[in-house]
């Protein structure tokens, strides 16, 4: 019997399945092992010895691979084609070898699809385990371990708030960071645009004034109103015939079949993936057979794909859509290695495959793929210019017309966010000769202002390393996952906004760290480790080189006190925290007591700003906040009035944590937080909120008070221990006793308050479900969000982010989640019919435990997780 390793169990069973009889396929689940998260687990005063310890929840799986091993008469390592495949394997024969259970004859095999072809084809060419790619393996766990485990203890003695820094992980957040301070420091620059409304043969098409007064234009030319006005009135006065139309034919080439990174970047852009979620589908569709493997540098195709993809054109399209040769890609991406083909379809005939996101992704690749092979697309672009009789103004209408679609019948890619300016390349254009004399219906000017760069999507931000040649394109996904995760950065819209405390790190890391975070000796580190594993250099001599500056840099600003390190930051950040004022006054002058200076302060929750004058003084303004103009900080209250009955002056002030509303001064000052749906703060507002918590009346039936109130996770009633939620701020004020009566039996009725749960209001509505009817609901659950169709409901996947929720979507997780059986109520009848016949409730019990949407989740999880390895 041959014993074959493979990492997930499906694929351990397609593989079982094509091998036939005398083959024992067994699934390792991912990783088996990996360092101890303790000191000492990477020694570099011993060579770089290396511990390793079994993950807790593979004993099973390790013991039953042992006693499978002990009876077979051969290995066979069979995982992924990668660098972590190969070191999987490298460890399952490690462990069988310390364990004495290693079979004599031990062979590798690789395959980049698991299709029948591919495997039996696999099994005839078996090799030895490739030690260059376990040692560049090696490298990057050791390399990653020695950055994190000694760096992080630098950050908790000196940086409060931070928790953890990455090779890799640190320098991403540091992209993000920087594209905040330059969106923060951006000013817009006002300009203004004049375009004619024109027709000509019943077309009507738009002209921009790109000469005026004989002077060209670029896009700041008109930078007020009254140029702009001057200029809108010469067109409008000026005759304008066509002087020139030039029409260039051009070609546009297909982009080459998905790599990894490219696939990220265009999931996000087409199906709102995130990348962490793109690799988990792709990791299904692999181990299902559909794909080829999802882990690559790689845009070439294997020749008998090539010829798949062309038969499959031809069978669709005509044959001008067909090119004479087959196209043939070369990467441009920085670091890559090309050792396995492009993500592509195992069978191009199969256009369909699965079911929602499955369907979805599968659908991206099979069109990327088949278009890659396609014929050049056909344009022409067409370029007409006006002049005006006296040549000292001239109009510009730009168009394309596309004049054989070729490839774009099938795919076009997706862009980012442009820059400013608009793209005229789609407009129509009529049929215009020289002479002339399009009709003018208008000419409008009209206002613009310069925009600053877009924050990164994670899709940009793939894009972005890539371009650098930091990281690797299978680390991404994990990488963005753990700058989430540690709260360094949010995510809204798709777009990646700096946390303050990812904001702090990157400075402190900027300030004592410069060159391991600096993209150059990031990338640098990339290709030594490619050299690694293409046995061209030592693994143990990069480690090496690595460690002998950078532990003493870290002895050297462990050795400084929190308060030191804090001045220092303080002085790097001046031109940050404390920017020019507009009035001239000293940026750093607190502008509350205003004989005090400004400075930066660390404390337990993090990095604020604060007054040298403290305690007399108690300014403070957040860190993420800078100054300048004097806002936002507790010294910049705004009065609003008095008390009537206390005389004291009530202040709208800003702290750390928000704006507040505070009645007198010291310590017996009495505040309030100002919720955000207050429409207008005024004194009246504030004396309500400061009046907090409201006696609504006692009621009836316990004869204990009602409480109004407002609280951590928003408005409430309270009575007796028990609460129920309230809608709005007004409602605190405005509820009286009966409604909070009902409002409190409801929210009791419901197992702790689920009646006032469903009477929410829905985040998003998509309309009715094609099937049921009902109208399908984004709702905030008490686990998470979910959607419903008032029959079904379907939690939301973990790494779905509701706001990119798309109606397709959310009909695919209720049809999905109806398809595992019907609700709870339905299952339980059966169960009080049936004390009697036991067996009957012993079939059903089964169906019960199929019920929970979430026992998916984590399969579908452990797919990527098992490059744990690889992650920052």
């Amino acid at each position: 019997m041959q014993l074959v390793i493979v990492e997930s169990p499906a694929k351990a069973k397609t593989i079982e399945k094509y091998l036939g009889p005398g083959y024992k396929v067994l699934a390792s689940y991912g990783h088996i092992r990996d360092l101890p998260v303790k000191d000492g687990s990477v020694r570099p005063d011993e060579d770089f010895a290396m511990d390793w310890e079994l993950y807790g929840d593979k004993q099973s799986r390790v013991k039953a691979i042992t006693d499978a091993a002990k009876e077979a008469d051969g290995l066979i390592l069979a995982t992924d084609p990668d660098r972590e495949g190969e070191a999987i394997s490298w460890h399952v024969r490690e462990l069988l070898a310390k364990r004495r259970a290693l079979p004599k004859n031990v062979s590798r095999v690789t395959f980049n699809a698991i299709t029948k072809p591919a495997v039996t084809s696999a099994m005839k060419a078996p090799r030895e385990l490739d030690q260059d790619l376990i040692d560049a393996y090696l490298a990057r766990r050791a390399l990653d371990y020695l950055f994190g485990f000694t760096l992080s203890p630098v950050l908790w003695r000196k940086l409060p708030g931070a928790k953890s820094a990455g090779r890799v992980q640190s320098v991403a957040l540091r992209l993000i960071v920087e594209r905040e301070r330059e969106i923060e420091t951006f000013k817009a620059q006002e300009y203004w645009s004049v375009a004619a409304r024109m027709e000509h043969d019943g077309t009507p098409f738009v002209a921009r004034l790109v000469k005026f007064d004989g002077n060209k234009l670029d896009r700041l030319s008109l930078g007020e109103e009254g140029s702009a006005l001057a200029a809108k009135a010469a067109v409008e006065a000026g005759t304008f015939r066509v002087e020139d139309v030039d029409v260039r034919p051009t070609r546009r080439n297909p982009s080459p079949p998905f790599t990894t990174s490219t696939l990220q970047q265009e999931a996000a852009r087409k199906l709102g993936f995130s990348a962490s979620h793109t690799m988990r589908v792709a990791q299904t569709l692999y181990e299902a057979g559909a794909i080829t493997y999802m882990r690559t540098d790689g845009v070439q195709m294997d020749p008998s794909a090539i010829d798949a993809a062309r038969r499959a054109i031809s069978d669709r399209y005509n044959g001008h859509f067909l090119p004479e040769k087959p196209r043939h890609y070369e990467t441009k991406a920085k670091n890559a290695q090309e050792a396995h083909e492009a993500i592509r379809p195992t069978d191009f005939t199969r256009d369909v495959y699965g079911s929602g996101d499955e369907a979805r992704l599968y659908n991206l690749i099979w069109k990327r793929a088949l278009a890659s092979q396609m014929a050049s697309a056909a344009i022409e672009r067409t370029t007409v210019t006006l002049r005006e009789g006296t040549g000292k103004h001239e109009l510009r209408a730009t168009g394309q017309v596309i004049k054989f679609p070729g490839f774009l019948a099938v795919y076009e890619e997706g862009r980012d966010q442009k820059a400013d300016g608009d793209d005229e390349d789609g407009n129509l254009l009529p049929m215009l000769n020289k002479g002339d004399c399009p009709v003018k219906h208008g000419v409008d000017a009209t206002q613009h202002f310069t925009q600053p760069p877009p924050r990164y999507s994670e899709a940009s931000l793939v894009k972005r390393l890539e371009e650098l040649g930091i990281g690797r394109p299978s680390t991404y996904a994990a990488t963005l996952q753990v700058l989430k995760d540690r709260n360094y950065v949010r995510t809204e819209k798709n777009r990646f906004f700096a946390e303050e405390s990812g904001r702090m790190l990157t400075a402190f890391l900027e300030r004592f760290f410069e060159r391991y975070v600096a993209y150059e000796f990031t990338a640098g580190m990339e290709d030594e480790l490619d050299d690694v594993s293409g046995g061209r250099a030592a693994w143990k001599q990069v480690l090496a080189e690595f460690w002998r500056d950078f532990k003493p840099k870290s002895d050297e600003v462990m050795e400084k006190k929190p308060s030191e390190v804090t001045a220092e930051l303080d002085v790097f950040l001046e031109d940050y925290l404390f920017p020019p004022r507009a009035d001239g006054h000293d940026p750093r002058e607190c502008p509350k007591c205003g004989a005090g200076r400004l400075s930066l302060r660390g404390g337990r929750f993090g990095a604020f700003i604060a007054c040298s004058n403290y305690p007399e003084c108690k300014f403070t303004r957040k860190f993420a906040q800078p100054g300048g103009n004097g806002e936002g900080g507790d010294g910049e209250e705004t009065g609003l009035g008095k008390d009537p009955e206390t005389g004291l002056e009530v202040t709208r002030r800003t702290g750390r944590f928000g704006p507040y509303i505070q009645l007198g001064e010291g310590k017996d000052a009495k505040r309030a937080s100002i919720p955000k749906d207050v429409p207008e703060l005024d004194l009246e507002w504030a004396l309500k909120l400061l009046s907090l918590p409201r006696e609504v009346g006692v009621h009836p039936e316990s004869g204990k008070p009602i409480t109004a109130a407002i609280g951590r996770y928003g408005p409430y009633l309270a009575h007796d221990g028990k609460y129920a939620r309230l809608k709005s701020t007004a409602e605190v004020f405005d509820t009286g006793m009966n409604a909070a009566v009902v409002r409190l039996a409801e929210a009791a009725s419901g197992a702790g308050g689920r009646g006032a749960r469903t009477a929410a209001e829905p985040l998003k509505t998509f309309g009715p479900h094609p099937t049921s009817g009902g109208e399908i609901k984004l709702m905030a659950g008490r686990y998470g969000p979910y959607v419903t169709d008032g029959t079904t409901n379907a939690t939301l996947p973990r790494d779905k982010q509701p706001e990119s929720l798309t109606p397709a979507e959310a009909i695919a997780l209720i049809d999905e989640r109806a398809a595992k059986g019907p609700a709870k109520g339905k299952k339980k009848a059966p169960a009080k019919k049936a004390a009697a016949p036991k067996k009957a409730a012993a079939k059903k019990e089964p169906a019960a435990k199929k019920e929970p949407a979430a026992k998916k989740a984590p399969a579908a999880k452990k797919a990527p997780a098992r490059k744990k390895a690889a992650a920052e």
